[in-house]
């Protein structure tokens, strides 16, 4: 939290595809969450590029928190490359 107490970071959450149950703790931007996030993750060993959207901004005990539901369209595969195993 900055000096006026405002928050600075929240929580998010990510609710399906493949960081599901997953939270990351993320800077606010011009005071909230963000509406479209990209995280880099491996899976089977690649690291792929996920894209998340937000579907639900709260307050939890004091705490900023947003929930974000996976868009697999614009997201990397999730199936191993078989040419690697």
């Amino acid at each position: 939290m900055t000096a006026d107490n405002a928050p600075t970071e929240y929580l998010a959450e990510f609710v399906d595809g493949p960081l599901e149950g997953e939270f990351d703790r993320r800077a606010l931007v011009d005071g909230g969450s963000e509406a479209r996030i990209g995280m880099v993750a491996a899976v089977d060993g690649l690291e792929s590029l996920f894209w998340y959207d937000r579907i639900e901004e709260r307050e939890v005990a004091g705490e900023q928190r947003a929930r974000y539901r996976f868009d697999p369209s614009d997201s990397d595969p999730v199936e191993a490359d078989e040419e690697n195993d």
